[in-house]
Formats: C-alpha cells, structure tokens, sequence
C-alpha cells in the first residue's frame, strides 16, 4: 500500500500542466506583431482585453482538463489571442469573457480537447457572442490613433477627453466616434465610391483606418476602423510567409482561400454585373477590408479542423474564400468570415471522405489497366 501510495504522489507531482506544441508557439510568434500593431492602433485597453480573455481560457481549459487528468494545451493562448484580436477594440470585457468561455468549452473542451474538436474554437466563441451582442460586436468600432505614438500613449479612444482635430470639423464629439462605420460597412451602404473616398487602399494595408467621410446626403461621419487584428493587412501578409517558410501553416489552405475569393468575385462581379452600391466589392477591397486575409492565415489554417488530405484541402479553402463574398453579398451580417469557417468546418470531414473516394477510384482504374496491359501481354506472346 505504501509502494501504490508513493507511485500515485509521484505521478501527480509529475504530470504535466501545459502542454507544450511548437507549431502553436509559432503561431504565438506569428501572432505577436500584429498585437503590438492592435495596441499601436487602439490602445493599450487591447492588451488588458487580450489578457481578461486568456485568463478565462486557461482557467475554463485547466478545470475542464484536470478532470480527464489532462494538461492544458498551447493551443489554448493561441485560441486566445485570434479570439481576442478577432474582436472590436471597445467591446466590454464581459462580452468578450462570455466568449472565450463559450469557444474554449462548448468548442473544444466538450469533444475532449484538443485534436478532437470539429471547429476552431476562436470561430466559434467569435460567432457566438456575434450573434447574441450584436450591437457590441457591430457597432463599436473606432478610428485607429493615426499620429505617433498612436494608441501606444492612449487607454482607449473612448478615454479621450475630446476628438483630434482632424475628426472634429464636423462639430462630432467622441460618442460620434464609436459607431458601425468601417469601410466594409461604409461600402455596403453606400458603395464603393463613397468607401474608397473614405478609405483608401493604402490605408487598409497599412491599418492607418480613420477619418471624416460624407454619405450621399450629405452627412458627415467618422470612419472607423475594424477590428483589431484585422488592421494592419500587411503585417498579416507577412505572418503568411513566416508561417508558410516554417511549414507551420499549410501554403494549399490559403492559396485555395483566395482562389475561392477570386472566383466568387469575377462571378457575381464581372461575370454577372453585380458591382453597383451594397454588391459585391473588387477582389483588392475584399482582401483588405474586414477580416478576410486574418482568417485566410489564421483561421482557414487551423491543422485540427481543416482536411487532413490535399485534395480535400484544395475544396475547404475555396469554399470558404467563395462563401465570404456571397455571404457578405447576400447575408444580413457583414462579418460574414466567421461563418464561412464554421461551414467549411462542417463539411471538412464529407471532404476528406470524397478525396479518399476519389484516391481509391484512381487507384482501382489504375489498377485494372496494369491487369489489362498484363494480359494483352500475356496474349502477345501466346
């Protein structure tokens, strides 16, 4: 009994609490710029919500796991921080922590955590509280701090006692400032002329979000920028490659993406006309604008949920990019990536099962041929 006792204590003091994961790690490390580029835009109220919804990750992921006498992964910080950059820059903390609850348990803790999930837990809390908040998720956004030391010398902008000069000409105040009027917004109410006055491309690459725009009646409104790790589309470029030269990411995952992105957009687009006010915006827009190319790199690539065989790869990801432009076109909700994902993630084992179907024919064809030639062979020389 003393021996049984001693191995037991033993274990206990042995097992692992975390789980360490290089391919998470990094993602982490991929991850880090655009974060520091979140805070240089918004504030440092982004590292405080990053740190709230980590917090109840790992203590919703260290409950849930000690009771399968299980170590809480890496991949937990990594759910994290794209949930938390996923997010409005001003949505209250106890939005984003119901959230993250709902993505680290009902998304992955409930299947028995990791490597058995079906969807990307940071997808699903996204789309939770999307649908249950809508106004903190759609309408509070703000412009990004543009001159030096940006948001790095800021809580918030909603902590500034009056608007920068260059958004108070219109007699707005800082109230006026936290609205629903991103360029993705501003291009599906009003069209893309008034969108690319608003915001140019440029300015979508670089994250450098906001300014005064007039609608078609003449009212003037703040631009907002989107969501926080959505800003800055060229560090999320650079990302890609970090993760692509590591072989951290998958390159047939998201080149699959933007084909699907593309041709949904020559379709609607070119093809069938539909390229007026609140239709489908150019191919370059859609990149830029919103959360598309965060999701193509981060989302999209997610090893657990997204096929396991290239062919079925190939399918995932360009369903996905085709279903964010028609979605976004045709839904009710401009954010319409999340739900892309969480499709793509429904279907991503029927995938795998079609490729495998497809591998097995192949193979079969392949092999009744080589019978086939063997046996005119065999007869060649009778």
């Amino acid at each position: 009994m003393k021996d049984s006792s001693q191995r037991v204590i033993k274990a206990v003091k042995h097992r692992k609490i975390f789980m360490k994961q290089k391919i998470m790690f990094r993602v982490l490390v991929a991850l880090a710029p655009v974060l520091v580029s979140g805070i240089y835009f918004f504030g440092w109220r982004v590292l405080a919500l990053l740190g709230f919804c980590t917090l109840v990750g790992l203590v919703t992921e260290y409950i849930t796991s000690r009771q399968r006498k299980g170590p809480v992964s890496t991949a937990c910080f990594v759910t994290c921080t794209l949930y938390a950059l996923s997010l409005p820059p001003t949505v209250p903390f106890w939005v984003a922590g119901v959230g993250i609850l709902v993505a680290i348990l009902f998304g992955k803790e409930v299947f028995g955590g990791f490597g058995r999930n079906f969807a990307n837990p940071a997808i699903v809390g996204r789309a939770f509280v999307y649908i249950c908040f809508p106004v903190p998720l759609t309408a509070q956004f703000v412009p990004a701090f543009k001159s030096f030391p940006g948001g790095l010398a800021h809580w918030s902008f909603e902590s500034l006692q009056q608007l920068p000069a260059h958004l108070s000409a219109g007699g707005q105040r800082v109230a006026d400032a936290v609205s629903q009027a991103s360029p993705m917004w501003v291009n599906r109410e009003f069209g893309p002329e008034v969108a690319a006055k608003a915001a140019s491309l440029w300015e979508m690459l670089l994250g450098n979000i906001g300014g005064v725009f007039a609608t078609p009646d003449g009212t003037v409104r703040i631009l907002s920028a989107g969501s926080i790790g959505e800003g800055c589309a060229l560090l999320i470029v650079l990302a890609a490659v970090y993760l692509l030269v590591t072989k951290t990411a998958n390159w047939r995952l998201m080149l699959s993406t933007v084909a699907g992105l593309a041709a949904a957009t020559v379709l609607f687009r070119n093809v069938l006309g539909f390229d007026g006010p609140g239709e489908v915006p150019t191919l370059a827009f859609t990149l830029l604008a919103g959360t598309t190319l965060y999701v193509a790199v981060f989302m999209v690539t997610d090893p657990v949920s997204a096929p396991n065989k290239n062919l079925a790869r190939y399918a995932y990801g360009f369903f996905i990019g085709f279903m964010v432009v028609l979605l976004r076109w045709r839904g009710i909700f401009v954010a319409a990536a999340s739900f892309s994902v969480l499709l793509g993630n429904i279907i991503a084992p029927l995938l795998d099962l079609g490729a495998d179907a497809i591998s097995e024919r192949k193979k079969a064809k392949a092999a009744g041929a080589g019978r086939a030639g063997q046996a005119g062979a065999e007869g060649g020389t009778q």
